[in-house]
């Protein structure tokens, strides 16, 4: 898979550069005096976000990364050169942690972030010349940069979050109302890997929408992929929730919603006291019938009696393959998106 969403690496600043130790020594100046310059400032660690990434997978390979140490000092009072900064680029929502998973940094703006300051450089001999030392015969050595173990883990920035069985058609939905094109076809696990869509709501509004692939039940003792991709919708605001009403799978429709919604509690159970971890299983939910243009009248009726009687409201029906009821979950979506601009 080329979704790479966590990766540990090693980072270091920069070493200042030493300062120099010089005497001007030129025709016409007997006394010329000491004139060593000071070294460069050593290179900083700077991460910076960017929207055009997806994926850690530039991460994949290489695991250090060391910023430029500052130039040493010279005579005529040159001061060394900085060493150059490095830049990381990683995409918008990235989570920085220590190696002991202490959360650093919450990057989920486009930003800029001063991770590691590069050392100081070391100050030249002209710098210790007093009135009763001339000729100072010392100078300071570069100051050490510094480094440090962190884990990146991108969690994707998305509004809304699609969660149901595999074949429920979550990839078919997220095409249908995005520009989004995701794989598509009839066997499980057609999705490896998790989704973005963005959702244009009105002239100037817009809203991101993320499916999650592989959620099944047993999830969370290792069946499918799903757990391990749930950490993508931690940060939206509430869940479609879509349920394959045809019966082609030979699942229960309602069993089916049961099952999915105990995984996002297992998933809270054991992220229950992570730092910046926010339940699942609490979260709103629009419960969505899909796949409504293969299921008779009678039964879709009998469906949606059970939803209602069981959870005390009936879900919206859709077909994401024609279009039936999309402008309308579009329109529900919109409302609670932008009804409390508070975000998570």
């Amino acid at each position: 898979m080329k979704f790479i969403d966590e990766v540990s690496i090693t980072v270091a600043s920069g070493h200042g550069g030493p300062g120099s130790i010089s005497f001007r020594r030129e025709s016409f100046y007997p006394r010329g005096g000491p004139d060593g310059g000071d070294g460069g400032r050593g290179g900083n660690v700077i991460l910076k976000t960017t929207r055009h990434l997806n994926s850690l997978m530039d991460y994949r390979s290489q695991k250090k990364f060391f910023a430029e140490d500052g130039q040493a000092g010279a005579a005529k009072n040159c001061t060394g050169a900085d060493g150059k900064d490095l830049i990381l680029l990683v995409p918008v929502g990235t989570i920085v942690r220590s190696s002991e998973g202490e959360i650093l940094i919450d990057l989920a703006d486009e930003m800029e972030h001063l991770l590691l300051k590069g050392g100081r450089g070391g100050k030249g001999n002209t710098f210790f010349k007093t009135s009763v030392n001339q000729a100072p015969e010392k100078a300071q050595p570069g100051e050490d940069g510094s480094s440090m173990d962190i884990i990146l883990e991108l969690k994707l920035i998305a509004d809304v979050g699609i969660i149901g069985f595999p074949n429920a058609g979550k990839s078919t939905l997220i095409s249908r109302i995005s520009a989004a094109k995701p794989k598509i076809a009839d066997y499980p696990f057609t999705t490896l890997t998790p989704h973005l869509g963005v959702v244009k709501a009105a002239e100037e509004k817009s809203f991101l929408v993320a499916d999650i692939p592989g959620l099944i039940k047993g999830a969370s003792q290792g069946v499918g992929l799903g757990m391990q991709f749930l950490k993508h919708i931690e940060r939206t605001k509430f869940f479609i929730h879509l349920v394959d009403a045809s019966g082609m799978s030979g699942r229960d429709p309602f069993s089916d919603y049961q099952d999915i919604n105990e995984e996002l509690s297992k998933y809270d159970e054991a992220n229950q006291g992570k730092e910046g971890f926010f339940p699942l299983s609490t979260r709103p939910q629009i419960i969505v019938l899909n796949k409504i243009d293969t299921v008779s009248e009678e039964n879709l009726k009998k469906i949606k009696n059970e939803f209602k009687k069981k959870i005390g409201s009936e879900p919206l029906v859709i077909s994401a393959v024609t279009g039936k009821n999309i402008k309308e979950l579009v329109q529900i979506m919109t409302k609670m998106v932008f009804s409390n601009e508070e975000t998570l």
